[in-house]
């Protein structure tokens, strides 16, 4: 599907963005791949550390932010796919700078929908997030506001025009500003207490490859306005400190603002639009305009009234010695 395509992915200097470069080239021949963010210097530090793992005369860099659609409609000439991964994530950042949030993570939304209907891009995947469902946070607010634009898009783009989906998932094993590598630093320095914000708390455990893997999928079958979330094990948050240092004292310091106990990736209220496949749930859209049967996929079968996919009440679980080898994996 994606040989000889040009795919673009904003947001590309960033874990998502490295991970999924790296995978594009070992399962397809892509015809160009553009990498387009604001840091320059992340770019230039990409741009060596993959010259000797891809096809970089098939990689482009773009200086550009999501907010500036001009910029936004240069890059988008000729591009077939795009993977919409650049936002403001953290949390803090974004309740202290609310409208720097909003600027790049609904604005920045609508920008790359209208470029995409109007440069004519196929299909348009969006990443979301675990807390863009019930939101507590502002972050998670701005995420469920780009995700409704995403979904609602597809109004506009006609039977033959630009497929918007979206692929949610909660914090990635591993990646940078995650739990595991606060725990790995503080460990490292010798430290003996590890901070719990509150013993109770449960994790879906996703890895980058995995994600990847779904945006995958989602580029290969959507129909437009699907939000596509991965089966994945959970973990306790206890248990994890415990895997990666057995003998550290947990202390429980207090959740803090913005902090979920659970992961919750569908809604009870979602429910009644929610597919279970082999390896994935997908949310489908519920629109007036749109004509369902054309868009469900074969094999699904409709949840339960009342299911919710929480991290607190999952069907699978990591055990600490699970975690330990999930841990050895990621090299940590």
């Amino acid at each position: 599907m994606l040989n000889g395509k040009n795919i673009l992915i904003t947001g590309g200097t960033g874990s998502f963005g490295k991970k999924f470069l790296e995978m594009i080239f070992m399962k397809y021949n892509p015809n160009k791949v553009i990498i387009y963010s604001r840091d320059e210097f992340k770019q230039s530090v990409m741009r060596t550390e993959y010259a000797d793992k891809v096809d970089m005369s098939k990689v482009r860099f773009f200086i550009g932010d999501v907010r500036d659609k001009d910029r936004l409609y240069r890059a988008f000439e000729g591009v077939d796919y795009v993977i919409h991964a650049a936002a403001m994530k953290q949390v803090p950042t974004c309740e202290y700078n609310p409208f720097e949030a909003i600027k790049t993570n609904i604005h920045g939304a609508q920008n790359v929908i209208d470029a995409a209907l109007d440069r004519g891009v196929k299909k348009v995947v969006a990443l979301s997030t675990d807390k863009a469902v019930n939101p507590i946070n502002l972050y998670g607010g701005t995420k469920l506001v780009s995700d409704k634009l995403f979904a609602a898009a597809n109004a506009y783009s006609g039977d033959k025009g630009t497929r918007f989906a979206i692929v949610r998932y909660g914090n990635v094993a591993g990646s940078r500003g995650s739990i595991i590598p606060i725990f790995q630093n503080m460990i490292e320095k010798g430290e003996t207490t590890l901070p719990i914000t509150d013993f109770r708390m449960t994790r879906f455990w996703i890895t980058l490859e995995q994600g990847v893997e779904l945006v995958f999928k989602a580029l290969e079958e959507s129909k437009g306005g699907e939000t596509y979330i991965s089966k994945i094990p959970s973990f306790n948050i206890t248990d994890l400190a415990k895997a990666m240092k057995p003998e550290a004292k947990l202390v429980e310091i207090g959740i803090r603002e913005g902090e979920k106990l659970h992961e919750i990736m569908v809604t009870r209220d979602d429910s009644r639009m929610t597919y279970e496949y082999d390896k994935h749930y997908i949310v489908y859209p519920h629109f007036d305009w749109m004509d369902l049967s054309k868009h469900l996929l074969p094999g699904g079968k409709l949840v339960k009234e009342g299911f919710e996919y929480s991290s607190g009440e999952n069907a699978e679980w990591l055990s600490e010695e699970d975690l330990r080898k999930e841990l050895k994996k990621l090299g940590f």
